[in-house]
């Protein structure tokens, strides 16, 4: 018998459960990794490196965090894994030493208009207990200080089948706190009449002007036209008093149209349900432009925005009501919660501390638990999930962040760096996905992937320590230490937008002169008004294109081609060539192959286990037609051409007899934007949250206007690509544009022209103009905390 030992045997007098202390992947290969092995230590804080699209998240998020979501949610019975997201094995051949893992992305919370930071975080759902106990006068259950619960009442028999039937009188009734005027919204929306219709016009004239309302072929409007309440044929401005009511607010009804039952309903509920029940920022442009056309929001008179009833914000602790408790800053409301003395709910009292005292402790002190949790930043919404893990007694748990420094003033990053080390310290292994140099250099163990990005990326480039990587020659060691220079000269400004009194959230009155011209940068720490002042002073007109940080919304059908509009020069240039309809040229219309719907694969349903996805037959996941494939354009057909990249397809667009111009204006800005190496036909769901955010930068870069605000374009951006996002900024000036930055990266405010900082502090510490002027005149003041730290970066 040998006595050699085996790899992992412990040493005499180790137990050999201490042995377990690597994660280990080997022959992962989801999205672009390209069987992809490495060893992670446990209990070490490990950040991953890498230029935007190079695999990051698909290594930790997609393959290692994946696996322990799924290998917990097997523990559970069928029945339960019934109602639980399904999830798939990750393509990888080995995947050992796992922990659970909690999961702290940057995913934005949901926008539905009753979610507000308090319900997200369940601190409403305390305080409501807390003003059920003590609140005078005592008005019911915590249900009743609830601006989600509307009050019911019922009375009448019902039948128990137990045994012989018998009816049995019962009343039932719940007192809810939902104002009922607003519905719990805070809001009520008051829709413009005219932008609904041409009241000159009858409904067979066409009368409509929402948008895909056509009077000749349109189920709803066959409806209003057939429904015998209102006359087809005669001039809206004409009808009845009743039919004008029937026409706008009618009840639901079953009516006949062409031999059909269908619903009818007048046309401001319908237009409530079919448009106002969805959230605005996933709505196709044209119907978002309608809906801010047609429909003003306006605070609710009754219950002054709180959401809430007379009587939830009638009862009262001392002279706070649950309302103005709500309303206050989460680090005022923390004081005042310190000073309630109650032995009979202290352990409620004890619990709503902690939570609170977290939010200051991550530095959301200033948000109030009203605030619409749609309204959060990326940053802000991902430091809201991390507050339910801070004051946690699990040990030995992976915690997985996705750069949990974006939004965060340099100022900041400090703070949140001591959170993750205190995580690492109470014996967790803590994953992050990160760019920022102040985050990488607080790691145990780094992982470098690349070299480059999508069929470039997908390998690892570098293992180690930080020192090492500085020596190492992969692009993140060479780019770690790059700072950027103050620039010798600024651009003059050219004109000024001219900010008065600005008031929004907890702008303080601020008057403000905004260069236009030239790139401005609007700085300061998180929470001190930056948002607020310029998108909420800055008007949104034709003149003003802004790039916000809400996600792209696509679903695997969508890719870069359909989302920029490329795919429509092309289609029309395909048809042109062949004479035929330009809809056989998409896989979503009359061109899909049948058998997969245009998909590519064939999805099976295994109820709790993981769906199936195979390749299509028919078309071998090409997902046109055999037919629409024998048309060519250029010497390709239509799925050669979504196989490109944006690279060779603007070789492909610009030149020769495949020459487009309209693709290869789109396919130019694409590139300027450093997405060369995606293929037009990849689907938006695999791209990385860098690769979104330049996605949806290079779209807007098409639309007419003079004023581009940016609302922190360095997200998810590699050191590297920042170098190119500037270039890319200053081409935009220097074609005449006026750029305005919202950013907190220090190289694009040493790269500006003139940087506007505010502060001093956030929430209502903040809100004023602490400086403007010049990079070089900030670094040279020091007065602010922006200045300091833009110093410390320049080495000045």
């Amino acid at each position: 018998m040998s006595s050699a030992k085996r790899p992992g045997t412990p040493q005499p007098g180790s137990h050999v459960a201490d042995s377990h202390d690597l994660i280990r992947v080997h022959g992962a290969r989801e999205n672009n990794l390209k069987d992809v092995s490495i060893d992670l230590p446990k209990r070490r804080l490990t950040v991953f490196t890498g230029v935007s699209g190079s695999g990051k998240s698909s290594l930790v998020f997609n393959t290692i965090a994946a696996e322990s979501q799924r290998l917990i949610n097997e523990t559970y019975s069928a029945f339960v894994q019934g109602f639980m997201p399904t999830l798939a094995r990750p393509e990888v051949d080995v995947l050992d030493g796992l922990t659970t893992a909690i999961i702290v992305d940057q995913q934005r919370m949901g926008a539905d208009p009753r979610s507000t930071v308090g319900t997200a975080t369940d601190v409403n759902a305390m305080l409501r207990i807390l003003f059920s106990r003590l609140g005078d006068p005592h008005i019911g259950p915590p249900s009743a200080y609830s601006f989600n619960t509307a009050s019911v009442r019922a009375s009448g028999a019902i039948t128990v089948e137990r045994g012989s039937k018998k009816a049995v009188k019962a009343t039932f009734q719940r007192t809810g706190g939902m104002c009922t005027n607003c519905e719990g919204r805070g809001t009520v929306s008051d829709i413009d009449l005219t932008q609904l219709y041409d009241d000159s016009k009858s409904l067979a004239e066409g009368a409509f002007t929402i948008p895909g309302w056509k009077s000749d072929s349109q189920w709803t409007v066959q409806v209003y036209a057939q429904s015998g309440f209102v006359d087809p044929d005669k001039p809206i401005r004409e009808y009845t008093d009743q039919e004008l009511r029937d026409f706008l607010y009618g009840e639901p009804v079953k009516v006949k149209v062409n031999g059909v039952n269908l619903t009818y309903e007048g046309l401001i509920p319908k237009i409530q349900k079919s448009f106002l029940s969805k959230d605005k920022e996933a709505m196709q442009p044209h119907i978002r432009a309608f809906v801010e056309r047609a429909v003003t929001f306006t605070t609710c008179p009754e219950c002054e925005g709180t959401r809430l009833s007379e009587g939830a914000r009638s009862s009262r602790i001392g002279k706070i009501s649950i309302a103005d408790a709500c309303a206050m800053e989460i680090r005022d409301l923390a004081d005042w919660v310190r000073e309630l003395a109650e032995p009979s709910v202290a352990p409620l009292l004890t619990a709503l501390r902690d939570t609170l005292d977290s939010f200051v402790e991550i530095g959301l002190g200033y948000l109030s638990l009203d605030r619409p949790a749609g309204t959060l930043s990326g940053g802000e919404a991902q430091r809201v999930k991390m507050i339910r893990h801070l004051g946690s007694s699990l040990t030995d748990t992976t915690y997985v962040f996705d750069e949990p420094t974006v939004g965060l003033h340099p100022h900041d990053i400090q703070r949140m760096n001591d959170l993750l080390l205190r995580l690492r310290d109470k014996g967790n292994t803590v994953l992050v996905v990160e760019h920022k140099p102040e985050a990488i250099a607080i790691a145990d163990h780094v992982v470098d992937l690349g070299p480059g990005a999508g069929t470039q990326g997908g390998t690892v480039c570098f293992e180690g320590t930080v020192a090492e990587l500085r020596g190492s020659d992969t692009v993140t060691g060479r780019h770690l230490d790059d700072r950027a220079v103050l620039k010798e000269s600024v651009r003059k400004p050219t004109g000024a937008l001219e900010i008065r009194d600005a008031r929004t959230h907890n702008l303080q009155g601020v008057d403000v002169d905004v260069p236009l011209g030239v790139l401005c940068v609007v700085t300061g720490v998180a929470g001190s008004g930056k948002s607020s002042l310029i998108h909420g002073s800055v008007p949104a007109g034709a003149d003003v294109v802004s790039v916000d940080q809400s996600p792209i919304k696509g679903s695997r059908r969508s890719n870069p081609a359909t989302y920029t509009g490329l795919l429509d020069p092309i289609r029309k240039a395909f048809a042109k060539a062949n004479g035929v309809k330009p809809a056989l040229f998409s896989a979503n219309s009359e061109g899909a192959c049948p058998t997969c719907n245009g998909a590519g694969v064939i999805y099976t349903d295994l109820a709790m286990m993981a769906g199936v996805a195979t390749p299509c037959e028919d078309c071998e996941g090409k997902r046109f037609q055999p037919a629409v494939l024998e048309y060519r354009f250029g010497g390709r057909d239509i799925s050669e051409v979504l196989a490109m990249s944006v690279d060779r397809a603007e070789e492909f667009f610009g030149a020769g007899e495949a020459r487009t111009p309209a693709a290869h204006k789109i396919l130019q800005r694409l590139s300027d934007v450093g997405l060369g190496y995606l293929t037009l036909g990849q689907p938006l769901t695999t791209l990385s949250g860098g690769e979104r955010q330049r996605l949806k930068l290079a779209t807007h870069m098409g639309e007419k206007g003079g004023v581009y605000v940016l609302d922190e374009p360095t997200t998810g951006l590699h050191l590297a690509d920042v170098e190119q996002l500037l270039g890319l900024l200053d081409r935009l000036v220097d074609a005449g544009k006026s750029v305005i930055v919202i950013e907190h990266h220090q190289a694009v405010m040493a790269h500006a022209d003139w940087i506007i900082d505010l502060g001093p502090g956030a929430g209502h510490d903040g809100g004023r103009i602490v400086f403007e002027g010049t990079p070089a005149d900030l670094v040279a003041d020091r007065s602010t905390l922006t200045g300091e730290h833009l110093a410390a970066y320049v080495g000045a």
